[in-house]
């Protein structure tokens, strides 16, 4: 998996993929999606606009949410190539690392057919939605009355046809047979033919020729058809239930790219529920998701974070907690903790956090003298607050998937956020305290480094600057000044205005700031695709109500049920993504826990907030647990080599304690994450 700054490099020319074929399909996919890097950039603008005639001028437009959300989703469905071409899609492959390598290159096979499988069916539907809003000229309704749905329909179908080629090529090149590589071929050019003929019939063109092929194509795959072999709606659901459920598990722990078992697995169950028709359903949900607004606000703030950590302000921001720490013991892991806090508050994304503190905190810590697991454990454990420190991706995809306000999720979240940090730093302060060996002094760093901490002038203002966009961020949220959204395009402004301050503005960053964002939100697009698809289909089918009635029939105590919960979603953690995690289960714990809303003195729109916090705390748990903790893989990738996965394993193990007494807390008093919502 290459970095975002690799990926823009690469993107420039140093990738050269052989074969004719191969280079017009893969300079195709590279050209897309560096192009489609620069919707982002229009949204921003659009974004700021608005809020600046709204506020400013006294006169909002009618356009600039249409605009907006137009340029947003075509940046997500259009980047699929370019993620697929560099391997960027998100799958389990603890299994292939394991095996052998001819075991390992048949997993990787099967995942690349299983994928064009399903996109081949997706598209198929799909472009047929396409074909006739172009031919309908479909608009939105509203007031601008702009051609949104047309224009997402087709975005969605040419990108998953970017997506399909490229694993196509990707197949081709990676079997070596010539029968194999034929048949491939033979492949391509059916599914190429499908997909003109259907574009034909639509306009009526080339009729006698058209025509047989299609009925010929329906005629061959009539008997592919289960559901005319299997009445599944005759099952219990509870045996739909586990099915379904246990071939997402092994297909995902066989390396497939989590969007794609999804989607797959729910392909597959509309066409046994369903038959052909049943596809629909599934596009459909799909085309729903590029409507979401509100999901503008996760890349406009994975676009913030990557500009800031491109800036490099992490480092101001150490460097200026360490002039406050003086001589404390433990000083420098309680810095690392409160610029962990801010860089949180900025950006609401953990992984690009962790990596940041990875390659400024952690050298600093193991030059000082610092015990490596504590220092890798500080690390993780602080790193990972941003899945509850306000403006969290994982509160915004929450409040999303349950139907929650984002602004009181923000609220509900920031008091238990700062009550772990708090947890953190006491315990690091009382370990030092208690072992002075683990931890020396910030005088001592000075000493032995050689290195006296001072800010420049430009750094300081970085620092104020950031300072005052958390503050700005946040305040216009809370003070009901601006939506989520459009706090986050305020909030890349103010990324671009700090950068320029510290001179690092400049046209190869900001490139490379764009590339990384698309290729990000690229990959989470396709995720959640594939999720919201396998959790409308199971919807559909009544297994919503199937888990409710299952949780109702439990008949126990609200507190123990709410404790099973968190026990399914921390295992659920253990392998696999958290938005997988997220729109598989929240749909279906979050009706159960309104409906136990008066048995927990609650109110059901309280009790969705604190389940949502409890939720957040419960990701943060899996960031961190081994063996497959993503934090301390992505801390492992920065850390110097002397520091051993095993150490960064024992170093998060008391963190992972801490939490869990924090959810218990959480669990046992509701009202601290909700009396910040009372007012």
């Amino acid at each position: 998996m290459v970095s975002s700054s690799d990926e823009f490099e690469a993107g420039h020319g140093r990738r050269r993929p052989d074969g004719a074929v191969s280079r017009v399909v893969g300079g195709l996919n590279q050209f897309v999606g560096l192009a489609v890097a620069q919707f982002y950039i229009v949204v921003v603008a659009v974004t700021v606009w608005e809020v600046f005639a709204r506020y400013v001028l006294g006169s909002p437009t009618r356009w600039a949410f249409e605009v907006v959300i137009i340029f947003c989703s075509c940046a997500w469905m259009l980047s699929a190539g370019y993620v697929t071409l560099f391997g960027r899609h998100i799958s389990i492959t603890v299994l292939q690392d394991l095996a052998p390598p001819r075991t390992r290159d048949l997993l990787s096979k099967l995942a690349m057919i299983v994928g064009i499988f399903a996109l081949t069916l997706f598209i198929d539907d799909n472009m047929m939605r396409a074909l006739g809003a172009i031919t309908s000229g479909e608009r939105s309704g509203a007031s601008f009355n702009s051609p949104l749905p047309m224009v997402l329909k087709c975005a969605l179908t040419i990108g998953s046809m970017l997506y399909l080629s490229q694993l196509l090529l990707n197949l081709h090149r990676a079997t070596l047979a010539p029968l194999g590589r034929l048949i491939i071929a033979i492949v391509a050019a059916a599914v190429a033919l499908r997909f003109a003929a259907n574009a034909l019939e639509h306009f009526g063109l080339l009729e006698p020729l058209v025509a047989p092929f299609q009925s010929f194509v329906t005629s061959a795959t009539s008997p592919l058809n289960p559901q005319q072999y299997v009445d599944a709606r005759s099952y219990d659901l509870g045996i739909v239930t586990l099915v379904m459920v246990g071939a997402l598990l092994v297909l995902m722990m066989s390396g497939i790219p989590l969007g794609i078992v999804t989607l797959v697995v729910s392909i597959v169950s509309a066409l046994f529920f369903f038959g052909p028709n049943g596809i629909y359903i599934v596009s459909s949900n799909a085309f729903g998701l590029g409507e979401q607004y509100a999901m503008i606000a996760v890349p406009l703030f994975v676009l913030m974070a990557t500009i800031l950590e491109r800036a490099g302000i992490a480092r101001d921001l150490f460097d200026g907690m360490a002039v406050f720490a003086g001589n404390l013991r433990g000083g420098v892991a309680l810095q690392t903790t409160v610029v962990a806090v801010v860089l949180a508050a900025m950006s609401g994304v953990m992984g690009g956090e962790i990596v940041m503190l990875g390659l400024v905190a952690l050298p600093q810590m193991l030059r000082l003298g610092y015990d490596s697991r504590l220092a890798a454990g500080i690390i993780c454990a602080a790193g990972s607050l941003a899945t509850l420190i306000p403006p969290s991706i994982v509160m915004i995809i929450y409040g999303l998937s349950a139907n929650v306000g984002i602004g009181d999720l923000f609220l509900a979240s920031f008091v238990p956020g700062l009550m772990l940090a708090v947890m953190y730093a006491a315990f690091v302060l009382i370990r030092c305290g208690l072992n002075p060996s683990l931890a020396p002094t910030v005088s001592e760093l000075a000493a032995k480094s050689g290195r006296r901490i001072e800010l420049s002038r430009s750094q300081k203002a970085a620092v104020a600057l950031c300072i005052l966009l958390v503050i700005g961020v946040m305040g216009s949220i809370y003070g009901g000044i601006a939506t989520v959204t459009e706090a986050a395009g305020v909030g890349v402004l103010g990324a671009l205005l700090i950068a320029a301050v510290r001179f690092q503005m400049n046209w190869r960053m900001l490139q490379s700031a764009l590339v990384g964002t698309m290729s990000n939100v690229g990959s989470i697009f396709w995720l959640v695709i594939g999720a919201v698809s396998f959790v409308g289909i199971y919807n559909l089918i009544g297994g919503t109500r199937y888990m409710q009635a299952m949780f109702d029939a439990l008949d126990m105590n609200p507190i123990l049920l709410v404790l099973m919960m968190m026990l399914v979603l921390a295992i659920l953690g253990t392998f696999m993504e958290w938005i997988s995690i997220t729109f598989l289960t929240i749909p279906v714990f979050v009706p159960v826990i309104r409906d136990l809303a008066p048995e927990l003195g609650l109110s059901p729109a309280d009790a969705a907030l604190w389940f949502g916090v409890l939720y957040a705390m419960n990701v943060q748990v899996s960031f961190l647990s081994p063996p497959f903790g993503p934090a301390c893989f992505w801390l492992k990738s920065v850390a110097p080599r002397e520091v051993s996965l095993q150490q960064i394993f024992a170093g998060v193990l008391p963190f992972i304690g801490l939490q869990l007494i924090a959810i218990a807390v959480v669990v046992l008093f509701p009202q601290i994450p909700l009396f910040l919502t009372w007012f």
